[in-house]
């Protein structure tokens, strides 16, 4: 398959996706990453694994920045991004794969969260 064909793909796949559908394929890119990363400093691969860190941090900021403020749960959610990236930092400062097991679950948890909670909201709604 030509590189342009699966980039227009994609493209349309992710323009037809619903919000908590793009907020799982997210955290889903950044454990992803996270994992990339891992391996790349197991194979002493530092470029890759600075640029799995970095996609992972992009994704992690934009994930806040696009945090519906409106909400009371938003806030712990922000600190809880922002953490994230402190530990990041830590990982890419430190080539440290302990902090990267020590983070990869908890954004696995945040993860599962968010997708129980569209579950049980679609459920209400057929309800």
């Amino acid at each position: 398959m030509n590189g342009y064909g699966y980039q227009q793909y994609k493209q349309q796949c992710i323009n037809t996706m619903t919000q908590s559908e793009l907020l799982i394929t997210l955290f889903d890119e950044a454990i992803k990453r996270l994992g990339m990363a891992e391996m790349a400093l197991k194979n002493n691969k530092m470029e890759n694994f600075d640029k799995s860190v970095d996609r992972t941090s992009e994704i992690i900021r934009y994930l806040n920045k696009t945090l519906n403020k409106s909400y009371s749960i938003s806030a712990e959610i922000s600190r809880m991004y922002d953490f994230f990236l402190y530990e990041l930092a830590r990982i890419k400062a430190g080539r440290n794969i302990k902090v990267i097991n020590e983070i990869k679950p908890m954004i696995m948890d945040l993860r599962n969260t968010f997708k129980e909670a569209d579950r049980i909201s679609h459920k209400a709604v057929k309800s």
